[in-house]
């Protein structure tokens, strides 16, 4: 018995030398274009689905079903998802080509039988994959309305897609929105959801640009610093030579007098 027992001890601290060995010689690739071998693949494979599985198990799933919820979820989707999990008529993007793990073609799988770990992964993220944890700034029912979504989109066609984006709000997730990079000139088809971004949640930059007494007055002051430059030097005086300055990365910036 003791001898089994020294046995698996001595067997245990050469596994667990080995493995140190691997990881600090650098023997394996962790490079995105180099997948993981079969059995580590599988291992993480279970890990990550019986996680979300136990950790989603206990979520209270509303009612998916709601068109209200459905629509803000297109706009959600829309804006935020079709770069890497795509759209109907929408072919593959070069961050979808080079994620590794690759993210899930959602126009085929949708909610993948289980709205609940969808709603867990989309508010969580998943460690080393590139799946952000949208919870930090989505709130819940935001999160439910994509997962609502999400069960119609493999039943859509293209045109069904960009109809419902249309009717969204597009993009708003109770507050903090940021401005999300712009999908649709670049996937081939895929809508805006209207003139606001943001679907009206964010007016201050409308005004800024719009044609309201304040945006007067900015571009009034504009204006006016252009021609203070462009009349500075009209009295027979040499203007100065632009300054330049050089930046950490060996180019040249000038600033014009």
């Amino acid at each position: 018995m003791k001898r089994t027992i020294k046995t698996l001890a001595l067997a245990s601290v050469a596994g667990a030398a080995g493995i140190l060995g691997v990881a600090y010689f650098g023997v394996y690739n962790v490079g995105a274009d180099d997948p993981h071998l079969a059995p580590v693949h599988a291992f993480l494979t279970l890990v990550r689905e019986r996680s979300i599985a136990v950790r989603a198990r206990d979520l209270q799933v509303p009612n998916l079903e709601d068109e209200a919820l459905i629509r803000a979820g297109a706009g959600n989707y829309n804006a935020m998802c079709i770069g890497c999990h795509l759209a109907p008529g929408v072919a593959k993007t070069e961050l979808s080509q080079s994620l590794y793990p690759a993210p899930p073609d959602l126009t085929r799988v949708g909610v993948d039988g289980s709205p609940a770990n969808a709603f867990w992964i989309i508010k969580h993220g998943i460690k080393a994959t590139g799946m952000p944890a949208w919870g930090k700034s989505m709130e819940d029912p935001y999160i439910w309305g994509m997962v609502a979504f999400l069960q119609k989109l493999p039943s859509l066609d293209a045109e069904q897609y960009r109809t419902l984006v249309a009717s969204s709000g597009g993009h708003q997730h109770g507050g903090g929105e940021s401005e999300m990079h712009n999908h649709e000139g670049q996937h081939g088809g895929t809508v805006s959801s209207g003139d606001d971004h943001h679907g009206g949640m964010s007016t201050g930059h409308a005004d800024h640009h719009g044609a309201g007494p304040a945006a007067e007055e900015h571009h009034a002051s504009e204006k006016g610093h252009a021609t203070h430059h462009e009349t500075e030097y009209v009295q027979g005086e040499t203007p100065p030579a632009p300054r330049t300055h050089t930046h950490s990365d060996g180019s040249k910036h000038v600033h014009e007098p």
